[in-house]
């Protein structure tokens, strides 16, 4: 009887339910950063940071909006790193501040 049931059963094509993933979501695994924020457990190299998108999707207004999650910054003395957005934040401030003072450390307004 139950090949029967199975038979008269209609099999329609629909959306996969993300409820039905195999793999758990940010929330199940009690994550508390967007993904684009993690930092890797391996090393990488500042190229490889470069390419990173942290965000990538429109706003509440539809504008859309692309945050890297490292800033790429090359000092003077020609040593380039990679800031983490998030893990950083501090010194990046740091680097625009000095990015607006000319040679004799004298802030510039515009």
């Amino acid at each position: 009887m139950t090949n029967q049931l199975e038979k008269n059963q209609i099999r329609q094509p629909v959306s996969v339910d993300w409820h039905a993933k195999e793999e758990p979501t940010a929330k199940e695994r009690n994550l508390t950063v967007n993904p684009g924020d993690a930092i890797a457990q391996k090393p990488q190299t500042v190229q490889e940071k470069a390419k990173q998108v942290a965000v990538d999707q429109p706003d509440i207004t539809g504008d859309w909006i692309k945050v890297p999650t490292y800033f790429v910054v090359e000092y003077p003395n020609g040593e380039k790193k990679a800031l983490h957005h998030v893990k950083d934040a501090e010194e990046i401030s740091d680097v625009i501040r000095q990015a607006r003072v000319d040679e004799n450390g004298n802030r510039i307004w515009w």
